[in-house]
């Protein structure tokens, strides 16, 4: 199974936000450090705003934080919003194709069970369970490294 990258970029995006807490984070500073497309970038952020899991404070001096607490975002949760479906072959789509074991297709069937243990697996997950650094140890930091252009 893969994720698409607009999953990847979500996830990615509030991971950072998550590290970021005590400050607002800019769009462009997400992007400048993933090396990813700041236009793509903002329609994750949109979709994470009306969400409602960030909040976007214009003006200025404004960007983004989490609008709720690492320990409430579930990543199961947040996976299915952002993915636009979970098919992984061409008979899970509404237009399955032509193969000739569609009626009584075992693998169709393990696939789907695969794909439900997968987001069973990313519902027991929040973003805190998630987040790079030490657990439980209040007041230290991940220091992330920005890429070094030579």
């Amino acid at each position: 199974m893969r994720l698409t990258s607009f999953t990847d970029y979500t996830l990615r995006s509030l991971m950072y936000l998550g590290m970021n807490r005590d400050k607002l984070v800019t769009i462009q500073e997400i992007a400048d450090l993933h090396d990813i497309s700041k236009n793509h970038l903002t329609k994750v952020i949109h979709q994470l705003g009306a969400s409602g899991l960030v909040e976007t404070v214009r003006g200025r001096h404004g960007g983004l934080r989490l609008n709720r607490e690492p320990e409430d975002i579930n990543i199961g949760e947040v996976v299915r919003d952002s993915e636009s479906d979970f098919y992984i072959a061409e008979c899970f789509e509404s237009d399955p194709g032509h193969c000739a074991f569609l009626r009584d297709c075992a693998l169709k069937r393990k696939l789907s069970e695969a794909t439900e243990a997968f987001l069973h697996v990313l519902d027991g997950m929040t973003l805190a369970d998630i987040l790079p650094g030490p657990k439980g140890k209040p007041g230290e930091k991940t220091v992330l490294l920005q890429k070094i252009r030579i």
